[in-house]
Protein backbone atom coordinates (compact mmCIF):
# COMPACT_ATOMS: atom_id res chain seq x y z
CA UNK A 1 0.00 0.00 0.00
CA UNK A 2 1.12 4.05 -0.54
CA UNK A 3 0.85 5.67 2.39
CA UNK A 4 1.16 9.62 1.97
CA UNK A 5 3.10 12.09 4.39
CA UNK A 6 2.35 15.42 3.90
CA UNK A 7 3.50 18.46 6.78
CA UNK A 8 3.50 22.06 7.25
CA UNK A 9 5.99 23.61 10.07
CA UNK A 10 2.95 25.95 11.33
CA UNK A 11 -0.91 25.96 11.27
CA UNK A 12 -1.15 29.00 9.45
CA UNK A 13 0.36 26.72 6.21
CA UNK A 14 -1.49 24.91 3.88
CA UNK A 15 -1.59 21.37 3.01
CA UNK A 16 -3.43 21.52 -0.22
CA UNK A 17 -0.83 21.28 -2.90
CA UNK A 18 1.10 18.41 -0.80
CA UNK A 19 -2.18 16.23 -0.45
CA UNK A 20 -2.74 16.63 -4.43
CA UNK A 21 0.58 16.10 -5.11
CA UNK A 22 0.89 12.55 -2.96
CA UNK A 23 -2.79 11.94 -4.16
CA UNK A 24 -1.87 11.70 -7.79
CA UNK A 25 1.24 10.17 -6.65
CA UNK A 26 -0.97 7.28 -5.68
CA UNK A 27 -1.09 7.55 -1.89
CA UNK A 28 -4.54 4.95 -0.73
CA UNK A 29 -3.96 7.16 2.96
CA UNK A 30 -2.51 10.47 3.96
CA UNK A 31 -1.10 11.23 6.86
CA UNK A 32 -1.21 15.20 7.55
CA UNK A 33 0.79 17.00 10.18
CA UNK A 34 0.90 20.84 10.65
CA UNK A 35 4.05 21.67 13.33
CA UNK A 36 7.88 22.27 13.24
CA UNK A 37 9.55 18.63 11.83
CA UNK A 38 12.61 19.44 14.23
CA UNK A 39 11.59 16.83 17.04
CA UNK A 40 10.34 14.07 15.42
CA UNK A 41 8.94 12.80 18.91
CA UNK A 42 6.44 15.23 18.12
CA UNK A 43 5.44 14.46 15.33
CA UNK A 44 2.24 12.16 16.05
CA UNK A 45 0.89 11.55 12.75
CA UNK A 46 4.21 10.66 11.40
CA UNK A 47 5.62 8.31 14.18
CA UNK A 48 1.37 6.42 13.56
CA UNK A 49 2.73 5.75 9.82
CA UNK A 50 5.97 4.44 11.15
CA UNK A 51 4.14 2.32 13.11
CA UNK A 52 1.21 1.37 10.42
CA UNK A 53 3.39 0.78 7.36
CA UNK A 54 4.75 -2.80 6.92
CA UNK A 55 6.36 -5.13 4.62
CA UNK A 56 5.94 -4.13 0.70
CA UNK A 57 3.99 -0.45 1.77
CA UNK A 58 6.05 2.75 0.48
CA UNK A 59 5.94 6.15 1.83
CA UNK A 60 5.54 8.89 -0.64
CA UNK A 61 6.65 12.53 0.71
CA UNK A 62 6.65 15.61 -1.56
CA UNK A 63 10.13 16.58 -0.75
CA UNK A 64 12.98 15.38 1.59
CA UNK A 65 12.36 18.45 4.16
CA UNK A 66 8.69 17.17 4.96
CA UNK A 67 9.91 13.86 5.98
CA UNK A 68 13.47 15.00 8.20
CA UNK A 69 15.22 17.46 9.30
CA UNK A 70 18.84 16.06 9.07
CA UNK A 71 21.00 13.98 7.12
CA UNK A 72 21.13 11.88 10.36
CA UNK A 73 17.44 11.61 10.58
CA UNK A 74 16.61 10.94 7.61
CA UNK A 75 19.21 7.87 7.02
CA UNK A 76 18.23 6.58 10.51
CA UNK A 77 14.29 6.49 9.23
CA UNK A 78 15.40 5.14 5.83
CA UNK A 79 17.10 2.75 7.93
CA UNK A 80 14.48 1.19 9.99
CA UNK A 81 11.94 1.87 6.39
CA UNK A 82 14.50 -0.43 4.92
CA UNK A 83 14.91 -3.55 8.07
CA UNK A 84 11.00 -3.32 7.61
CA UNK A 85 10.70 -4.06 3.64
CA UNK A 86 9.41 -0.44 3.36
CA UNK A 87 10.00 1.75 0.77
CA UNK A 88 10.22 5.85 0.27
CA UNK A 89 9.46 7.88 -2.68
CA UNK A 90 10.50 11.58 -2.69
CA UNK A 91 8.41 13.15 -5.30
CA UNK A 92 10.69 16.52 -5.89
CA UNK A 93 14.23 15.44 -5.02
CA UNK A 94 16.27 18.41 -7.05
CA UNK A 95 13.66 17.93 -9.89
CA UNK A 96 13.52 14.39 -9.91
CA UNK A 97 11.92 11.71 -8.49
CA UNK A 98 13.78 9.24 -5.98
CA UNK A 99 12.80 6.28 -4.80
CA UNK A 100 14.64 3.97 -2.00
CA UNK A 101 13.37 0.91 -3.32
CA UNK A 102 16.27 1.16 -6.23
CA UNK A 103 20.19 1.35 -5.21
CA UNK A 104 20.31 4.45 -7.37
CA UNK A 105 17.52 5.82 -4.96
CA UNK A 106 19.40 4.91 -1.99
CA UNK A 107 22.73 6.42 -3.13
CA UNK A 108 20.81 9.74 -4.02
CA UNK A 109 18.78 10.06 -1.11
CA UNK A 110 22.16 9.83 1.26
CA UNK A 111 23.72 12.77 -1.16
CA UNK A 112 20.50 14.98 -1.37
CA UNK A 113 19.81 14.42 2.55
CA UNK A 114 23.24 15.74 3.27
CA UNK A 115 23.33 18.70 0.87
CA UNK A 116 19.65 19.70 2.55
CA UNK A 117 21.01 19.40 5.57
CA UNK A 118 24.50 21.77 4.99
CA UNK A 119 22.21 23.86 2.75
CA UNK A 120 19.94 24.59 6.35
CA UNK A 121 23.28 24.90 8.43
CA UNK A 122 24.36 27.89 6.18
CA UNK A 123 21.03 29.52 6.28
CA UNK A 124 21.31 29.53 9.73
CA UNK A 125 24.84 30.86 10.28
CA UNK A 126 23.83 33.81 7.70
CA UNK A 127 21.07 34.29 9.72
CA UNK A 128 23.04 34.76 13.05
CA UNK A 129 25.71 36.72 11.32
CA UNK A 130 22.96 39.00 10.12
CA UNK A 131 22.00 39.11 14.15
CA UNK A 132 25.42 40.16 14.99
CA UNK A 133 25.82 42.99 12.39
CA UNK A 134 22.38 44.56 13.43
CA UNK A 135 23.56 44.18 16.90
CA UNK A 136 26.95 46.23 16.34
CA UNK A 137 24.86 48.83 14.23
CA UNK A 138 22.81 48.85 17.32
CA UNK A 139 19.61 48.01 14.92
CA UNK A 140 19.05 44.34 16.95
CA UNK A 141 18.11 44.67 20.42
CA UNK A 142 16.67 41.09 20.66
CA UNK A 143 12.93 40.74 22.40
CA UNK A 144 11.81 43.38 24.50
CA UNK A 145 11.75 43.29 27.69
CA UNK A 146 8.06 41.99 29.28
CA UNK A 147 8.44 43.28 32.91
CA UNK A 148 9.94 46.73 33.20
CA UNK A 149 10.49 48.49 36.19
CA UNK A 150 6.87 50.12 35.25
CA UNK A 151 4.89 46.89 35.69
CA UNK A 152 2.78 46.76 38.46
CA UNK A 153 2.77 42.85 38.94
CA UNK A 154 6.86 42.86 39.22
CA UNK A 155 6.58 46.04 41.37
CA UNK A 156 4.14 43.95 43.67
CA UNK A 157 5.99 40.59 43.60
CA UNK A 158 9.47 42.52 44.27
CA UNK A 159 7.35 44.60 47.54
CA UNK A 160 6.33 41.38 48.51
CA UNK A 161 9.67 39.86 47.99
CA UNK A 162 11.13 41.86 50.31
CA UNK A 163 8.94 42.11 52.98
CA UNK A 164 9.19 38.33 53.45
CA UNK A 165 10.23 38.95 56.79
CA UNK A 166 6.95 40.43 57.69
CA UNK A 167 4.27 38.48 55.66
CA UNK A 168 6.11 34.80 55.61
CA UNK A 169 5.40 34.38 52.46
CA UNK A 170 7.21 31.93 50.10
CA UNK A 171 9.26 33.07 46.61
CA UNK A 172 6.57 30.63 45.13
CA UNK A 173 3.36 31.85 47.17
CA UNK A 174 4.33 35.67 45.67
CA UNK A 175 4.48 33.96 42.04
CA UNK A 176 1.22 32.74 42.27
CA UNK A 177 -0.16 35.71 43.38
CA UNK A 178 1.49 38.36 41.11
CA UNK A 179 1.73 36.11 37.95
CA UNK A 180 5.39 36.70 37.61
CA UNK A 181 7.77 33.78 37.19
CA UNK A 182 10.46 32.99 39.75
CA UNK A 183 12.90 33.53 37.23
CA UNK A 184 11.94 36.71 36.36
CA UNK A 185 11.72 37.64 39.83
CA UNK A 186 15.00 36.51 41.04
CA UNK A 187 16.41 38.25 37.83
CA UNK A 188 15.15 41.62 38.92
CA UNK A 189 16.57 41.07 42.66
CA UNK A 190 19.96 40.39 41.42
CA UNK A 191 19.88 43.16 39.11
CA UNK A 192 18.64 45.44 42.15
CA UNK A 193 15.58 46.37 40.82
CA UNK A 194 13.28 49.21 43.43
CA UNK A 195 10.14 48.00 44.45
Amino acid sequence: MKYGYARVSSSGQNLESQIKALTEAGSEEIYKEKLSGRNKENREQFNKLLETVSEGDTIVVTKLDRFARSTQDALSTIETLNNKGVGLIVLNMGGDKVDTNTPIGKLMITVLSGIAEFEADMIKERQLEGIELAKQRGAYKGRPKKYTDKNKSLQHALELFHDRENNGMTVKEICQITKVSKATLYRNVREGATS
